[in-house]
């Protein structure tokens, strides 16, 4: 009966995989641009590079995730981090990423407030709680509703981030020139692909570890071979947008807000709507994995 429901319960595809690999990874940072300027765009042309080690980086341990916690039976993180580092710093490592986890559910929560009370007029206080109120709402239906949640909307998503990016890219040439790497987060573009990889996957395991029993090894391989490309292919793509405007939009909080009120004009609003489905994504995700 037991193997029967666990075989059962194998039902994600590899498409399936990689989108909602992608839609926990990809967060309001991702869509607004500051998370890419920050670790690869002030290293303009070895910003570039820096994203295809990051894209390798994401391939490999997001697919070391999903099967660890393909073969454990995992339910959270926690059995994959344990059984990687052992007990004791299993522990350690496990409450790191949950006072991180809360961290990130926090700033979802108050980032929405942030951006309704900016675009919408809706005062911060029901902004943030409509979040967090939403977000409950989706883990309460346990991870098959934070999978649902994720792999529904990340597509449009990633999808609206690529148009906007290519478009700039198209009407704009790119400035290879450009760079200023002691602006960035981190002084050198290789070690800004690893940190970048590693504190996305911090927040990602509470989604992927748990993902893993409900596919086979082969779906979870290539999802994670899709979904690393993909996530590669979006960074990319912002990457280049923004190497359009520099250094004007270095100084701006949302880059890609700048990028968006010269493509959409007046229809800027609708690129806010998608910072705000993003800030759910990762809302969602990590208030799963905190709880």
């Amino acid at each position: 009966m037991e193997q029967k429901l666990t075989s059962k319960q194998k039902t994600l595809s590899s498409l399936q995989v990689a989108s909602v690999y992608v839609g926990t990874v990809v967060g309001a940072g991702f869509a607004s641009g500051q998370e890419v300027l920050q670790f690869f765009g002030f290293h303009g042309r070895g910003g570039v590079l820096g994203i295809i080690v990051s894209t390798a980086l994401f391939v490999v341990f997001g697919a070391a995730a999903m099967i660890l916690g393909h073969r454990l039976g995992a339910t959270s993180h926690l059995e994959v981090v344990r059984d990687s580092a052992g007990p004791l710093v299993g522990s350690i490592v496990d409450a790191i990423i949950t006072f991180f986890l809360l961290g990130a559910f926090s700033a979802m929560a108050a980032g929405a407030g942030a951006v309704l009370q900016e675009q919408f007029g809706v005062p911060q206080f029901w902004g943030s709680l409509a979040m967090v109120t939403i977000t409950v709402v989706t883990v309460l239906f346990g991870i098959q509703g934070v999978l649902s949640a994720i792999g529904l909307v990340a597509p449009i998503l990633v999808a609206s981030v690529l148009a906007l990016s290519l478009v700039t890219v198209m009407r704009n040439p790119v400035n290879w020139n450009w760079a200023q790497p002691q602006e960035a987060a981190v002084g050198s573009w290789s070690l800004s692909a690893i940190a970048y990889t590693s504190y996305n996957m911090v927040l990602a395991m509470a989604v992927l570890a748990p993902l893993g029993p409900l596919a086979d090894e082969r779906a979870l391989r290539k999802g994670a071979l899709l979904g690393g490309i993909g996530l590669g292919f979006g960074a990319l793509a912002i990457q280049l947008a923004i190497l359009t405007q520099v250094p004007r939009i270095a100084n701006h909080e949302v880059p890609m807000l700048i990028l968006a009120s010269q493509v959409l004009g007046r229809l800027i609003p609708v690129y806010s709507a998608v910072l705000l489905a993003e800030v759910y994504t990762t809302a969602a995700g990590s208030l799963y994995g905190f709880v």
